[in-house]
């Protein structure tokens, strides 16, 4: 009687679908964490200085770009570690078109 072997997925797609799903988690909870300290230290100052809402908004609005420049780092950094792990892989003919302009 024969065993049946189910088939073996490539190990770099592992990797890469690993640092991907690490990649994700990493920019949400950042994010998370960017947004509830800057809500949490707006309210702080708007209490101290009794300027009711300003410094929260303010706060919250300066959170976005920190947060999208953080995303930015984040995902530039794990497509590099992929693009290590890629290149024991042959390069295709369309991955070179374009490549020097």
């Amino acid at each position: 009687m024969e065993t049946l072997e189910k088939p073996s997925r490539p190990k770099s797609g592992n990797s890469r679908n690993m640092l991907l799903a690490v990649m994700v988690g990493q920019v949400g909870i950042l994010t998370l964490i960017i947004v509830i300290a800057a809500t949490i230290g707006g309210l702080a100052l708007d209490r101290a200085l009794g300027t009711k809402p300003w410094f929260t908004i303010g706060l919250l609005i300066v959170s976005v770009p920190v947060s999208i420049v953080l995303m930015v780092l984040i995902a530039r950094k794990t497509v590099s570690k992929i693009r290590i792990d890629d290149s024991n892989t042959p390069v295709r003919k369309e991955d070179e078109i374009g490549k020097d302009s």
